[in-house]
C-alpha cells in the first residue's frame, strides 16, 4: 500500500483542469505556468483559452480536450496503478521542481516516498 504526503493536494476537479490545459496544443509548461499566474486557475484559464487565441491573432481555435477525455486519461492511468502528481503536492519530486519549465503534471506509479 502506498503511502502518500501530507500537504496540500489539488481537487479532483482542479486535477482534471490541469490535465485539460496542459494537454492543449501548444500550451507548455511555460505557457502553463503564465496561464495559471494570469488567470488564477486552470479552470478559467480554459474559459478564456479561445478569446485569447483569437485576440492574439490565431487563424484557428485549438481543440482544448473535454473534461471526458481528462477523465479517461485519469481512469487509464488509474488502472494502470498510476496516479497524477502536481507540482506543489507533497509527492511532486523535489528535483523536478528545480528544473527550468518542471512539468505541472506527472504520471506516478509506484510509492510517492522516491522521491522526497
Amino acid at each position: 500500500m502506498s503511502q502518500r504526503a501530507a500537504g496540500p493536494r489539488l481537487s479532483d476537479r482542479q486535477r482534471l483542469s490541469w490535465l485539460r490545459l496542459i494537454r492543449t496544443p501548444n500550451v507548455g509548461p511555460a505557457t502553463f505556468r503564465d496561464l495559471i499566474n494570469r488567470f488564477g486557475s486552470a479552470e478559467t484559464a480554459l474559459e478564456m483559452l479561445p478569446e485569447l487565441m483569437i485576440s492574439g491573432g490565431a487563424r484557428k481555435i485549438v481543440r482544448i480536450p473535454s473534461i471526458a477525455e481528462a477523465e479517461a486519461e485519469v481512469e487509464t492511468a488509474r488502472r494502470a496503478g498510476a496516479r497524477f502528481v502536481g507540482i506543489g503536492e507533497a509527492d511532486y519530486p523535489p528535483l523536478m521542481k528545480s528544473m527550468d519549465h518542471p512539468p505541472p503534471l506527472l504520471a506516478v506509479k509506484g510509492e510517492g516516498a522516491v522521491f522526497r
